[in-house]
């Protein structure tokens, strides 16, 4: 029998992150366990026991901790160098940075090492950041390229932003894209009791959600917007926004939604909204159409990648154009299940096993 290869992840945001960069690690690392990999699990402690939990338990997947130090920042330090003398004592062929990063010295250790880029939007928008996290980021961005073997890039868009700031071969670089959980699908269908469109996403200025809430006025008063998020200052400027406007009646927040009520959430909506101003990739709209919603997003960053020709893009200083295109996707409106079955058919590019199998074959061609 062949020996199996035994991967080691970052999984720092695996069981510290409830969406995004954790999503993307968590849904990852289920689809690749049922290939003949040992899959190892680096976090610099347990984290979140919802999260980690996530994980489905198999035989060929473990999570791997530090020993306990009393120094002040020796989880960071480990995750950043100090792990790369347990990946040599467990015998580790590849390690895989799921958010970035990679440590100091993987290179120099002879442990071939992967790691997923997922936006560069530090660099390309640095004015959505504090700038002591530019320059940090900008650092990491770096450093990492030293130290990879291969990167993935989750879009086109990303790659371009890769070779256009990192300056790196090309060849060192390959596009695969992420998979959304199995959880969100057509078979979470449910009988809404009023109708809403949907947005999912940090509630923060690049992600734009006030131009679907300048939006509502053009549309029947009949429909709401419910926004899920993490709250951030700038969702204290869409309930002022929307407080002047007397909008406040057509406007649900909701933080801290659970992984078994978001799938429902999805499912009970009439069509979904993603104006963000840039992305590296937006999964959500990925989740969307897997539940069988149309997509309405913003052009200039990779959302067409994401959502296809079938959704409608729109630019995200337009509420007027906005409120056209979600008219266009509510029910009843000519043309919208054809949209959502072409928009179901072009994700498939997208579906677990495609992704993990591409993955699995990068590791192989690496050892």
């Amino acid at each position: 029998m062949t020996e199996r290869l035994k991967i080691g992840f970052d999984a720092k945001r695996i069981v510290r992150n409830g969406t995004g960069l954790g999503s993307y690690g968590r849904t990852l690392v289920n689809d690749l366990a049922s290939y003949p990999l040992e899959l190892r699990l680096y976090a610099p402690d347990q984290g979140r026991d919802e999260l980690r939990q996530q994980i489905r338990q198999q035989e060929n997947v473990s999570f791997c901790y530090p020993a306990q130090s009393a120094l002040p920042f020796s989880k960071a330090l480990w995750r950043s160098k100090g792990i790369v003398s347990d990946l040599k004592r467990d015998g580790i062929q590849v390690f895989h940075g799921l958010s970035g990063e990679l440590p100091i010295g993987i290179r120099q250790s002879g442990i071939k090492s992967v790691v997923t880029i997922h936006d560069l939007i530090f660099l390309r928008h640095p004015e959505f950041y504090h700038w002591i996290d530019t320059k940090i980021y900008a650092w990491k961005f770096r450093q990492t390229l030293r130290e990879a073997d291969h990167i993935i890039a989750i879009s086109e868009c990303t790659k371009r932003d890769i070779l256009a700031y990192g300056k790196v071969d090309e060849r060192k670089i390959s596009v695969i894209y992420q998979s959304c959980a199995p959880k969100f699908s057509v078979s979470q269908s449910a009988t809404p009791s009023n109708r809403y469109i949907l947005s999912v996403g940090s509630i923060e200025a690049r992600k734009n959600i006030l131009l679907a809430v300048k939006a509502l006025p053009y549309l029947p008063e009949a429909v709401s917007l419910v926004i899920v998020g993490r709250h951030t200052p700038y969702t204290d400027e869409v309930i002022a926004y929307a407080k002047k406007e007397g909008l406040t009646h057509r406007i649900k927040i909701m933080h801290g939604v659970s992984d078994e009520e978001l799938p429902k959430l999805y499912a009970e909506a009439e069509a979904f909204v993603y104006p963000s101003r840039y992305e590296g990739f937006g999964i959500p709209i990925i989740e969307a159409i897997s539940c069988g919603l149309p997509v309405v997003a913003c052009t200039g960053s990779c959302l067409e990648e994401a959502g296809g020709p079938d959704a409608l893009y729109v630019d995200p200083d337009d509420a007027e154009a906005m409120a056209q295109a979600i008219k266009q996707v509510l029910r009843g409106a000519e043309g919208r299940e054809t949209r959502i079955e072409r928009s179901q058919r072009y994700i498939e590019r997208f579906a677990g096993n495609d992704v993990a199998g591409q993955v699995v074959e990068l590791y192989r061609r690496l050892c």
